[in-house]
């Protein structure tokens, strides 16, 4: 696998009480964010898609494949724009 295809895993906590099993708190490495919202969710049969906001000021879109059970980050923001 090439540096490009790597993807970086993370460990992800979900609500158990709701169907989509919407993430509570994930760790990167020994970081944790917690989950301040979900702002979005993209639901298929084998993979479900989670846009959040973490509790320090990024956004994450969160990928869970369903059928293996593993999630990986897809895309982060650190919602820290320079301005010209």
């Amino acid at each position: 696998m090439s540096n490009a295809e790597k993807v970086l895993m993370v460990r992800v906590y979900c609500d158990a009480s709701k169907p989509e099993m919407a993430p509570q708190r994930f760790f990167i490495g020994a970081r944790k964010i917690e989950v301040l919202d979900v702002l979005d969710r993209w639901l298929e049969t084998d993979y479900g898609y989670f846009k959040i906001s973490g509790d320090d000021g990024g956004t994450y879109i969160l990928k869970n494949d369903v059928l293996a059970g593993d999630w990986e980050l897809t895309l982060y923001d650190s919602g820290q724009h320079e301005v010209f």
